[in-house]
């Protein structure tokens, strides 16, 4: 069965977790780390997901709560690339 995350549940940072980060955030969070990196991210994804979760990231207002979840499944799979 397929779901929002992809054709077998699993989510991969390429696909889906660095489109949720726009521009704007990745020039925002540059100075502590690259939201458009996959290492950077994979590094951070506790503190990233902690800020998603309290609406303080992105600065400009708080992500769906769908997008959110999408982050934290990423985390629970395994961060996949």
């Amino acid at each position: 069965m397929t779901d929002a995350s992809g054709s077998d549940g699993a989510v991969s940072f390429a696909t889906q977790i660095k489109p949720l980060f726009r521009e704007k955030d990745q020039q925002a969070m540059s100075s502590a780390f690259d939201l458009w990196s996959y290492d950077d991210v994979r590094a951070h994804a506790s503190a990233i997901v902690a800020k998603l979760r309290a609406g303080s990231m992105p600065c400009d207002g708080a992500r769906p709560e769908v997008q959110v979840d999408l982050f934290q499944h990423w985390i629970e799979g395994g961060k996949l690339p």
